[in-house]
């Protein structure tokens, strides 16, 4: 979301279809999450408990594979102009991201707004991009396990041993040192999705981009099959940990210690995660072996991550052939337009739809966002207009800021 440059438009000019598609996917799990109905173990509720937590971080990992795919063919050092061309494109997008994020979440639309904290992966994806890519996967693969377990360790230096997790930033943040201060925090460790628990993905999506090109139906294959493993081992490992290893029950005794008043709930783990968006609390290491939504531990984000890999693939597969491709298309139109969907759905749910949670809102929203964006390409068709109003004015924004200057003519 926000990330290709370069890439080509919705539809097929240089995109890849398959890519879009599963951004599509996403953007409708984000729908199930935030109007949806709570997610049930029983019938229909399992494809809400499918969307839950899976959805931020499958935005996440095609992040970092668009980032490489935007840079195939291109040799950043060879960029002429020096520093100030080569990073001003970079810093214009993440400032207008990380503005717009701000904005967002000072509406109160009841979402944890993201595009802040998008702004940052960016930022700091940029000295990776210049790594071999055998360097760039070691780095990534250990990213998983390094960055929950530094989220765990500063926890408690930084005042969040047992609750204070998972706010986003807003602008009203930004007027004084202390809120400066509490907002790079929330970035960095302690939001909805920091840095340290959510920046793995973006590793290992770029990881993805350098080792698959899934326009090769052997590679997409792959991505399918292995993901799928990563996700079995991920999630797997997390269950077998939690039933037959004795994790559930410290967790319990911990919980029984620093959140007493979750004992009540009818699943206190649960119920003490649903206050940690994007981390778990620093009070038993046993917490770092769940997979449970949002809890962002090596086991989820292992797991995520091979949901990803594997949807990525299958429909890298699918979007091969004439009927899957079709098949494919509104997805891949509402890919293409992720931001913007992702703005204009914050904006209502910001004012009618302000705290929208059922399954007529999730149709209507997937409906709504599904024509809107076939209808939106179709008439702006030809137009740079067709990649989106929110992609439009950021490429805009971006392209401005890597022109050269232009030369004074010499006095005759």
């Amino acid at each position: 979301m926000g990330a290709e440059k370069g890439a080509g438009s919705g539809g097929g000019t240089g995109r890849l279809a398959g890519v879009d598609a599963v951004r599509g996917l996403a953007v409708l799990g984000m729908f199930a999450v935030h109007v949806g109905p709570g997610p049930r173990p029983e019938g229909a509720g399992y494809l809400m408990m499918a969307a839950d937590g899976r959805a931020p971080a499958l935005f996440t990992l095609l992040a970092g594979l668009s980032l490489v795919l935007a840079q195939r063919g291109r040799d950043p050092a060879a960029q002429p102009g020096g520093w100030a061309l080569r990073y001003r494109p970079l810093l214009v997008r993440c400032a207008v991201l990380a503005a717009l994020g701000l904005w967002l979440a000072g509406l109160w639309p009841g979402i944890l707004v993201i595009l802040a904290f998008f702004a940052v992966y960016f930022l700091a994806a940029e000295p990776f991009t210049r790594m071999s890519t055998p360097v760039l996967t070691a780095v990534a693969a250990v990213s998983v396990a390094a960055g929950p377990v530094l989220s765990y360790l500063l926890g408690p230096v930084f005042g969040y041993e047992a609750s204070g997790r998972g706010l986003v930033p807003e602008a009203a943040d930004l007027t004084s040192w202390a809120g400066l201060g509490d907002a790079l925090c929330a970035l960095l460790l302690t939001g909805a999705y920091p840095l340290a628990t959510y920046f793995p993905y973006v590793l290992a999506g770029m990881a993805l981009g350098r080792l698959c090109d899934v326009r090769r139906r052997a590679v997409a294959l792959r991505m399918a099959v292995w993901g799928a493993v990563a996700a079995f081992v991920g999630y797997g490992s997390a269950w077998v940990a939690t039933h037959l290893f004795g994790t559930r029950e410290r967790l319990l005794e911990a919980i029984a210690v620093h959140h007493p008043e979750a004992m009540a709930a009818a699943d206190p783990v649960r119920e003490v995660l649903s206050g940690q968006y994007g981390a778990v609390p620093s009070t038993s290491w046993h917490w770092l072996l769940v997979a449970d939504p949002y809890s962002q531990t090596p086991l989820e984000t292992l797991g995520n991550a091979g949901v990803g890999c594997a949807l990525i693939g299958l429909c890298a597969l699918l979007a091969r052939g004439r009927f899957g491709a079709g098949l494919l298309r509104p997805f891949t139109l509402l890919g293409a337009m992720a931001l913007s969907a992702y703005v204009v759905h914050a904006l209502v749910l910001a004012g009618p739809a302000h705290g929208a949670a059922s399954w007529s809102a999730w149709f209507l929203f997937s409906g709504a966002a599904l024509v809107l964006t076939w209808a939106w390409q179709r008439v702006w068709a030809g137009s740079p207009l067709r990649r989106g109003p929110v992609e439009h004015v950021l490429r805009l924004a971006t392209a401005a800021a890597g022109r050269p200057p232009a030369r004074a003519k010499e006095p005759v």
